[in-house]
């Protein structure tokens, strides 16, 4: 277990009077016990789940398929364990908190993930508890990272960035998309990636189109290669994005990167503890409008256990930024029609002072070249 976390969220349900808090998403669980269930993610019917109290207990809720693996990382854990072709999880689970003296409590759960039909079944087993949306409150404690989570985010940043450097030194004129997967999926593994969530390669005609994945085209002169991947640990993501040409660029996409370097400083320059989410996207959307490029509704976004989270740096939300926030920033042109699209997106931690760049492997302010 985390007990950081365990700590924060303790402090959090104190602020609001709740008396335990039950992750149940593979991302809550993973925050607060520090890996992810495997299957969990991909059945959501395999609950694993954990219970912080504010009187100090924390317990897990297991399916028998994963109980070994739970039980090697967290040991000495209270662990519950349910079966999946013969109990109902949510009667463990109704089990374990009035075994816990949670039977009259206020307990706060994940009503965005719990499914419906199991939330009903919870709320029959125990009638007398008061369940509350906790949604809001994991989402605002995961927004600022502890060290370890910096770190570790760090880390994936590097092994993004430099897996890519990578794919693009292995390929060269003739080669396809795929010749680029391989070389970058080989590299994130190589790094000491445990998976990856996403994989774009973008080239030529392509490349505006913001989420593919490779194909067989081959290479050709001129060709803009969109790249980016988002490499996991512990079930944490890191997202880089990085652009190359094959051999030489037209003019308009050269000086398209050059404006877009200059926004990407801008970025650099003004996030920092206090900054107005809004305002920075304003500075830099002034800049873009200043440089003739067409418009974007946000530039950047907080990451970690989701690939989007809070806070974004857009039109739509302000907020201040606040030292131990990461963000994902990616100044980008595609899907515009220009036949061609360019993204340069980066991972930054907000420090007391300033930011500091954490996907700082690759020099990016000329286009990467392929051969």
């Amino acid at each position: 277990m985390r007990q950081a976390i365990v700590e924060r969220q303790r402090k959090a349900m104190e602020a609001v009077d709740l008396d335990a808090l039950i992750a149940s998403s593979p991302e809550n669980f993973g925050y607060t016990t520090g890996f992810v269930v495997a299957s969990h993610p991909l059945m959501r019917w395999r609950h694993a789940m954990s219970v912080v109290t504010r009187d100090d207990k924390v317990a897990l809720l297991t399916v028998d398929m994963e109980e070994s693996t739970v039980r090697s990382k967290a040991a000495g854990v209270d662990t519950r364990v349910w079966g999946e072709f013969t109990d109902n999880a949510m009667d463990v689970l109704a089990d374990l908190l009035t075994d816990l003296g949670l039977a009259k409590a206020a307990v706060g759960v994940e009503m965005d993930y719990l499914p419906a039909g199991d939330f009903k079944h919870l709320t029959e087993r125990l009638p007398n508890v008061r369940f509350v949306a906790a949604d809001d409150m994991f989402n605002r404690l995961r927004e600022i990272k502890i060290p370890e989570e910096i770190e570790l985010l760090r880390k994936l940043s590097r092994i993004a960035d430099q897996s890519i450097a990578g794919s693009f030194a292995a390929v060269k004129t003739g080669m396809s998309e795929m010749d680029i997967a391989g070389a970058l999926t080989n590299a994130v593994y190589a790094r000491g990636a445990e998976n990856f969530k996403l994989m774009i390669v973008a080239t030529g005609e392509r490349s505006e189109y913001p989420n593919v994945g490779p194909t067989h085209r081959k290479l050709a002169r001129g060709d803009l290669c969109r790249v980016e991947i988002f490499p996991t640990i512990g079930g944490y993501h890191a997202g880089v994005c990085r652009t190359a040409v094959v051999q030489e660029p037209s003019a308009r996409a050269t000086e398209i990167w050059k404006n877009l370097t200059q926004c990407k400083y801008l970025l650099l320059e003004t996030i920092k503890p206090g900054a107005s989410t809004r305002e920075i996207y304003g500075a830099f959307i002034n800049k873009f409008r200043e440089l003739n490029l067409p418009a974007i509704d946000f530039v950047g976004h907080g990451i970690g256990l989701h690939l989007h989270e809070e806070p974004y740096l857009g039109r739509y939300s302000d907020r201040a930024l606040e030292a131990g926030m990461v963000l994902a920033i990616e100044p980008l042109v595609y899907g515009r029609g220009m036949g061609f699209g360019l993204q340069n997106k980066d991972m930054v931690v907000v420090t007391e002072t300033g930011c500091e760049l954490l996907s700082d492997q690759t020099d990016t302010d000329a286009l990467i070249r392929i051969p």
